[in-house]
């Protein structure tokens, strides 16, 4: 094999070159100037022809810029006062850029191309001298170190010189509990004493055998605390007193006091609830290219919930992608096959520490371990990497958390998440006939669809589990570092839903995707208790040199196991051919109760399923184990528990502290200040599906309370979503924490109309450093007043996972994150347009606006774990808490029955910043004003204001303020007017009294500019700064857009329930294209016959498009767009003849008054003269940017002005006028 390289100029945008410019000046100032190039090196297994190479080099090239793309570097001859520094991925393991390329070169033909790999080169000008301490700082500030390394001269091989060390048998029967102590530190195995004494007891007594060093590691992995949960099962001893019921079973109680409408809960992948009765459009036949029909179908909702917080930790973009993927793939799991719809994301980090913008209450000096990323990185690099993922992928991401914390609690320990917290949840659907999975029986065939086996993720399983981070070595932590592919995860999804779009056919028997533990996890939960006997001759390798252990442990990502008749191998194999995604069966179901690896080649398979296998080759099968010995009748774990009391100070704030200048502190604080450089860089639309995402209002400012989605485009039933965790309050009293964290979700969902209260479901996340002294008592408290509350307001868990290893060493200290619960509650939407979002409405609609108080807190304004103060260092002792349950419950329902009634206009709840921060959200998001005058309270007007008690804020039409204050106080809720809404724009006056004395005199843009500047900072550290600086500063000038509409929308054609006879229109899809669905749904609604169409189905001459009168490319990622937007679906077209003659989406954007502008964020990209579309003369080619299939529902729009009551979407005409103009000229 050989290798090419190909250089191009200049390596780095614009932004990105000033961004890596900052960081090495801050390591030396004598830089003068940075240069970029990137190197290609392409690995082919023989010489390319002249012309292979030209088809390489148009692939890699810049569009319109193919001079730029070179055979020498440009810095071959730099002079003094010069470095080259290179900086590329780690050669262990294929990057997804390479899969991506090379998929892209075999779609050409270039077969011989089998590996591309890109790195930057970085010219580095000086003054002076450089040491080797300085270059090796600036290596680090230029390369991500658990990703990356440098290469200090160009590659010449990828064979990395690895060679894994084969397996062997650990002496257990010679030297006891020694021998796996050994390997226990040797493999990193975070094998406990009970561990150690469990696993030497059965195999020398039990199974009276060595065990392999592959099984040693697949008990340590499919035995960990991440994948058995053994704390949550586990038989609790609390000050000396056995509790009479686990964790798990305190939890599962919760389902005996609310509504019995789960489908499937507490299951390892999704958990899903009652659902509705829907018109679904699906391909007539999902395995070959056909048209689209739309049936009626029950389709159940579906939820899961899961954290990736040591690999976030470790490589945060990476370890967040993966955690991203995983959760999907739970979606997938689900039954045998759910549907994703959206995603919702969350982040716990350390202290920020941005450069040049001081937090005053983050403390400067405290030191971060090496082998963790630092708590800025992880939040911008881990949000990049969820987005990057989704928007890849085609998940769209609507809701979500950031905390920021690093403190001392009360007892002088240091708090703070060095181990971050990577929350990812998702909302589906499944088909209500494909609920429950086929057990495994005799002969069926085991699959695995999805990319090959990397050498990704050895170990995640055990090193997540080490009960402090840091406590694993250096190399074991890299060792653990995945890699997420949202282009192979794609593939995978669309074999995934052909099968289960098959319905009653759907060759799946049953599903469970690959996480902790890899294969040596993900099939033996397959195939229990049956057992079957896995081939490693029958996998995929994406590396040679792996080994079995690696084989079986691993955990390479975008895999999911399924089971499937023989018979319908064939079936699979074509679906899978026809989407691009490998597929390998692995194994057969035996029957025989056991999990065997097996090393042979060619042999008999029969020996194995008629159980002939007592006296198997030893030394060719490496995994021999009983599943009920290993997974089913494993002794509960006793954990003995202490309770810690903890010193409570109360909250004390400096003397004369005003209003304004408490405000100019929390309004900083992450959790509380905007998080626009979060929903800036996310797809919120994609699926056409989302009903409301986070951002509001007409500057699109996220603030949103709740998420909507709908479950089918022809209709308006859907699923509401909202999130609760309050981890700050449970540093001063566990059980308060997990209170308000359950109130938080609640009064959130409150805002979304839902099927009932006692249909609400949650999964709740538990994220804490359990192991440790006190916090496994402060957890089993925490949970204890969860499920009281949870029993009293009728709603339950069912589902979520736990990470208890929560801590982080730095030298001999230990830093504990703070123990947090995340309760993500899920219901059922009858209309998704009945939603209440919290910019204020009535100025804009020329009404009087009355602002009514939902107080929940009795009088109370308890300032302990709040943002206030959070941002003084203090925790305080006094915390808020739900005071009268029932008058919470009575307050939710009378507002949903107000929101069915359409007595709301705008609505926020109470919650971090307090209720000067709810009123304040109010404003900025409905570009309005307020006068209020809260005299009911009795506290201090800091108290009043900065306290989050439990309540919400309306509001209404003045009109209504009568009836719907006594339809509150009819339920005994506490309901107060506090004030009107008045004043439109940026400059109109804020005017906050505390019994009739003015506590604050602002404008809207003032406070703005306080609560959008840490998102601003943020924002300079992940994009370009000019964008940013123009986004921030334009605040000021922007206006309530201005919408103009020529005609009237209102449509006369109906859906057509057969539009077989009618235009036919081909939608083609390349790998990687997210938006087909929402694209056909557009087409259909018009009245066309729409037919799925794939490049393989043109490729291969399975239909040519001679039949169809439109062709239709929708947007997303085609392979990724590794090479370019579009690139690699281009060169399918450009060197296929055939296909070259057959012809994509990609008028103009405009500024808040409809005036053509070049100005961010207004044109997101920059196009010359605001050009968002072209089009042909004759009207035949139109190109887009935006996506108006995703806005042809009016319940697609995430704002629209006041007094557009439209029952149909102005967009929807874009497709209707296609359809008009096919019938004119037919």
């Amino acid at each position: 094999m050989g290798i090419l390289k190909f250089y191009k100029v200049p390596g780095l945008k614009t932004g990105q070159l000033k961004s890596k410019l900052h960081k090495v000046s801050e390591i030396v100032s004598s830089i003068i100037d940075l240069e970029t190039e990137l190197c290609y090196y392409v690995e082919t297994v023989e010489s390319l022809e002249e012309n292979e190479v030209q088809i390489l080099k148009w692939i890699l090239s810049t569009p319109f810029q193919e001079e730029y793309l070179r055979c020498n570097s440009v810095f071959n001859d730099i002079q003094d006062h010069a470095i080259v520094i290179e900086i590329g991925p780690r050669l262990n393991f294929s990057t997804a850029f390479s899969t991506n390329v090379v998929s892209i070169c075999k779609t050409v033909k270039l077969c011989k191309v089998t590996r591309v790999e890109v790195a930057t080169r970085y010219c580095i000008k000086y003054k002076g001298r450089f040491d080797k301490k300085i270059e090796n700082a600036i290596v680090d500030a230029l390369g991500d170190k658990m990703t990356e390394c440098r290469y200090m001269k160009p590659i010449e091989t990828f064979d990395h010189g690895f060679r894994p060390e084969k397996w062997f048998e650990v002496d257990v029967i010679k030297n006891g509990r020694k021998a796996l102590e050994e390997v226990n530190l040797k493999l990193g195995l975070a094998f406990d004493d009970w561990d150690l004494d469990f696993y030497t007891k059965l195999f020398c007594q039990k199974l009276k055998r060595n065990p392999t060093s592959v099984e040693c590691f697949d008990l340590a992995q499919s035995n960990s605390e991440h994948s058995r949960h053994w704390f949550f099962k586990g038989r609790i001893i609390l000050d000396g007193k056995e509790k009479k019921e686990s964790l798990i079973n305190m939890i599962m109680d919760t389902q005996n006091y609310s509504n019995f409408n789960n489908v499937i809960k507490f299951s390892d992948n999704s958990s899903a609830i009652e659902g509705f009765t829907i018109p679904v459009l699906r391909p007539t036949i999902t395995y070959k290219c056909s048209n689209f029909h739309v049936e009626n179908i029950k389709q159940h909702l579906i939820f899961t919930a899961e954290t990736h917080n040591f690999p976030t930790g470790v490589a945060p973009f990476s370890g967040a992608t993966t955690g991203t993927g995983g959760r999907l793939r739970d979606i997938q799991g689900i039954g045998r096959a759910g549907y994703y719809i959206a995603g919702t994301a969350g982040y716990s980090v350390g202290n920020l520490l941005i450069s040049g913008y001081d937090l005053p209450w983050e403390d400067k000096d405290k030191i971060y371990p090496s082998n963790m990323a630092l708590p800025l990185e992880i939040l911008i690099e881990a949000s990049n990497g969820a987005s990057d993922y989704g928007n890849k992928f085609g998940e769209p991401l609507i809701s979500g958390f950031i905390r920021s914390y690093g403190a001392t609690d009360n007892m002088g320990v240091r708090r703070e998440w060095i181990k971050p917290i990577m929350f990812s949840g998702g909302l589906g659907t499944m088909d209500a006939n494909l609920a429950n999975k086929i057990p495994a029986k005799r002969g069926m065939e085991v699959v695995k669809i999805g990319g090959p086996v990397y050498r990704i993720g050895v170990g995640g399983g055990s090193a997540s589990s080490m009960e402090v981070q840091g406590d694993n070595s250096m190399e074991l932590d890299f060792g653990a570092v995945q890699r997420g592919d949202p282009e192979m995860e794609q593939k995978l999804n669309r074999v995934v839903r052909a099968c289960a779009e098959m319905g009653g056919s759907n060759p799946i028997l049953s599903i469970h995707d690959q996480g902790a533990g890899g294969n040596g996890n993900v099939l033996k939960e397959l195939v229990e208790p049956a057992g079957a006997v896995i081939f490693t001759k029958n996998f995929d390798l994406g590396d040679p040199s792996i080994s079995t252990m690696e084989l079986w442990g691993a955990e390479y990502q975008e895999s999911d196991a399924i089971l499937c008749k023989s018979e319908d191998s064939d079936l699979l194999k074509e679906i899978a051919a026809r989407e691009k995604c490998p597929i390998n069966f692995v194994g057969i179901v035996t029957g025989n109760g056991k999990i065997i690896v097996s090393e042979e080649e060619n042999c008999d398979i029969s020996k194995y399923v008629n159980d002939e296998n007592e006296n198997l080759d030893s030394t060719k099968h490496p995994v021999n184990l009983e599943l009920d010995v290993i997974l089913g009748k494993m002794p509960r774990k006793i954990f003995n528990l202490h309770n810690v009391p903890l010193p409570k100070f109360p909250t004390k704030l400096p003397d004369g502290l005003s209003v304004l200048d408490a405000l100019n502190r929390v309004l900083r604080l992450p959790s509380v200040a905007s998080k626009r450089y979060l929903t800036n860089k996310v797809d919120r639309c994609v699926t056409g599906l989302v009903a409301q995402q986070q951002c509001v209002g007409p500057l699109h400012t996220p603030l949103a309370d709740v998420a909507v989605t709908a479950i089918s485009y022809f209709s308006t039933k859907g699923i509401a979503t909202s999130i609760g965790e309050q981890p700050i309050k449970g540093l001063v009293n566990e059980a308060i924490g997990a209170r308000m964290t359950v109130v938080e979700a609640l009064s959130n969902l409150v805002f979304a109309r839902i099927s009932e209260l006692r249909d609400v479901k949650c999964s709740g996340n538990w994220m804490w450093p359990a192991k440790l002294p006190g916090e496994g008592a402060a957890l089993y408290n925490a949970c204890m007043a969860m499920c009281s509350l949870m029993k009293e307001l009728g709603i339950a868990i069912d589902g979520g996972k736990d990470s208890l290893s929560m801590a982080a060493r730095i030298g001999k200290d230990i830093v504990k994150a703070p123990g947090t619960l995340v309760v993500s509650c899920y219901a059922p939407c009858p209309d998704i347009r009945q939603v209440i979002t919290p910019d204020l409405k009535a100025p804009v609609m020329g009404l009087q606006g009355s602002l009514l108080f939902i107080d929940l807190s009795y009088d109370k304004s308890r300032l302990g774990g709040t943002a206030l103060s959070q941002v003084y260092r203090q925790l305080g002792n006094d915390v808020p808490d739900i005071e009268n349950v029932q008058a919470f419950k009575h307050a939710f329902n009378v507002t949903q029955q107000l929101i069915a009634d359409e007595k709301i206009l705008a609505g926020h709840d109470v919650s971090d910043g307090g209720l000067i921060t709810c009123l304040l959200e109010m404003c900025f998001a409905g570009m309005s004003g307020m006068n209020v005058d809260i005299t009911h309270k009795s506290a201090a007007a800091i108290d009043v204001l900065f306290s989050e008690e439990v309540g919400w804020i309306l509001e209404i039409d003045k009109k209504y303020q009568n009836e719907v204050t006594k339809t509150f106080q009819h339920c005994d809720v506490p309901v107060y007017l506090i004030g009107e809404s008045v004043g439109l724009g940026m400059e109109s006056k804020i005017v906050i009294k505390i019994r009739n004395e003015i506590v604050l005199n602002t404008t809207v843009i003032d406070s703005m500019n306080i609560w959008e500047e840490t998102s601003f900072q943020l924002e300079c550290h992940q994009t370009n700064v000019a964008c940013a600086s123009k986004e921030f500063s334009g605040f000021k000038e922007r206006t309530i857009p201005a919408y103009h509409l020529s005609f009237d929308p209102v449509r006369f054609r109906s859906i057509p329930t057969d539009p077989s006879n009618n235009i036919k229109v081909a939608v083609i899809r390349e790998e990687g294209i997210n938006g087909d669905r929402e694209m056909a749904a557009s087409l259909w609604e018009a009245g066309f016959d729409v037919y799925d169409i794939t490049m393989q189905d043109l490729l291969k001459n399975h239909i040519t498009l001679e039949m169809f009168k439109g062709i239709i490319f929708p947007g997303g990622f085609s392979y990724a767009d590794v090479c370019g937007s579009a690139k690699g679906w281009a060169a399918g077209f450009l060197f296929h003849p055939s296909l070259r003659e057959q012809l994509c989406i990609c008028n103009r954007y405009t500024d808040d008054y409809g005036h053509p502008t070049e100005c961010y964020p207004m044109n997101p990209n920059g196009s010359v003269n605001g050009i968002a579309a072209i089009c042909s003369k004759n009207g035949r080619h139109l190109a887009m940017m935006p996506h108006p299939e995703r806005s042809t529902q009016m319940w697609q729009w995430p704002w629209k002005p006041t007094g557009w009551n439209y029952d149909f979407s102005p967009w929807q005409r874009l497709f209707d006028n296609a359809y008009t103009w096919c019938q004119e000229y037919n």
